[in-house]
């Protein structure tokens, strides 16, 4: 099984996340753009993300709400910089602690046999910014959804017609 590796070096403000996935580049590019797959993976477990908007080119915008069990909802929204097959460019905002904006760049490379490596660069503002996020208890947060995604490529893959 694929390990979700999480980097977070002391007194840096970025953090590296990164996942082998057993499917094709065009698939997980495919799970990360479209609003009705980003869904069903997209937070940790125990909430119900809806994606309330995902125009996935320059300038366009997205937003996501989640909520959990008690009922509590959880805003995030960005702005799309680059979307290609390969990388993926985003600003990343919690609605409830505005002008806190990082920089996402998703890298989905290609390793060939349908294996494909996703390497998330999130750079904050400050170290004190990206601190507190892993103080928050963030770190499994942003490790569950790739482990979510995982299991969906693998339903995708399943129920794909064979080529």
């Amino acid at each position: 099984m694929a390990e979700t590796n999480l980097i977070a070096e002391p007194g840096k403000q970025d953090i590296v996340i990164s996942r082998e996935f057993d499917a094709p580049q065009d698939l997980v590019f495919r799970a990360c753009t479209d609003p009705e797959l980003v869904s069903q993976w997209w937070g940790p477990k125990g909430v119900t993300t809806t994606v309330e908007k995902m125009d996935t080119r320059p300038g366009g915008t997205w937003r996501a709400v989640q909520r959990d069990a008690e009922g509590n909802e959880y805003a995030f929204h960005g702005v799309y910089h680059e979307v290609t097959p390969g990388r993926i460019v985003d600003t990343f905002e919690y609605d409830a602690m505005p002008g806190h904006v990082l920089l996402e760049t998703e890298t989905l490379e290609d390793l060939g046999g349908g294996r494909t490596r996703l390497t998330d660069h999130l750079i904050f503002q400050s170290v004190e910014d990206r601190d507190g996020m892993l103080q928050a208890g963030s770190q499994e947060e942003m490790i569950e959804p790739l482990e979510r995604l995982a299991g969906l490529l693998q339903s995708l893959k399943q129920a794909a017609p064979a080529r």
